[in-house]
Order: structure tokens, then C-alpha cells, then sequence
């Protein structure tokens, strides 16, 4: 997957992340929780800190936010899935749980992808050598 493609399809994830922080940050479930209101904020602080590349079109610089930031969204996640039913199990609490995990997962593949790709292009190209027919004398 090529850097341009990984912006755009990691922009589309984010918008589905937006949506989970926007669902958390107005449930009165979590407004006294300050463990819990850190998934939103930090929702907000990944998505922000992408935005300004993104509107440049800065591929190197989103990609690199985008991998720098993701230890710190994933464990808020891991977190708010293991932890989200001290506050509700109704159903938008399991969906927003399991939104966000897949969304992290999808912002790895992606960059694990663009990364492959980018290390592809890097890479000095091989050249094959003949092989010679040790039978045969060099003359």
C-alpha cells in the first residue's frame, strides 16, 4: 500500500474513531469518570495531532504521528474494553468497545502496510547473476 493510499484509508478509520469519542464524550455514564473520559480525550488528541499533515498532504510526517502516536490509543482502548462495563454493558458501551479496538487494529494493519511498501521501494535492487555451467571451461 503506497504512503498516499495509507493517508486516506487511515483518514477513513479516523472518521469512525471520531464517532466513538463523540458517542463517549456526551454519555453522562462517564462524565464523573476521569479514567474513562481519557478515551475520549485521547481519541481527540490522536485524530488532532494527524489533522494538520493531512490537510498538507505531508505523507511522511501523518505516517510518521500516525505510528508515534498509536502506543498511547491502543492502551487507552485495551483499557476501555476491559474496563467499560463498571460503567454500562448496554449495547452502545459493547459497540463503542469494540469500534475502537477494531479501529486500532486497522490503523496497524495499514501502517504496517505502508511501511512494508515504503521499505520495498527503498530496498537497493537486486541483481541476479547468471549462473555459470561449472561443467563447461571458461574460455
Amino acid at each position: 500500500m503506497s504512503p498516499e493510499q495509507a493517508m486516506e484509508e487511515l483518514n477513513t478509520i479516523m472518521a469512525h474513531a471520531w464517532m466513538v469519542r463523540t458517542f463517549l464524550k456526551h454519555a453522562d455514564e462517564i462524565q464523573e469518570d476521569e479514567e474513562m473520559l481519557e478515551v475520549p480525550r485521547m481519541i481527540f488528541d490522536y485524530i488532532r495531532a494527524l489533522e494538520p499533515s493531512y490537510q498538507r498532504k505531508d505523507t511522511a510526517d501523518y505516517l510518521r504521528r500516525a505510528r508515534g502516536k498509536l502506543p498511547k490509543l491502543h492502551r487507552v482502548a485495551d483499557r476501555f474494553t476491559q474496563d467499560f462495563k463498571r460503567v454500562s454493558d448496554h449495547t452502545n458501551f459493547q459497540m463503542a468497545a469494540l469500534s475502537l479496538s477494531v479501529c486500532v487494529r486497522q490503523i496497524d494493519r495499514v501502517l504496517t502496510a505502508a511501511e512494508n511498501d515504503i521499505r520495498v521501494q527503498a530496498a537497493p535492487p537486486t541483481v541476479l547473476q547468471p549462473e555459470l555451467d561449472k561443467e563447461q571451461p571458461c574460455t
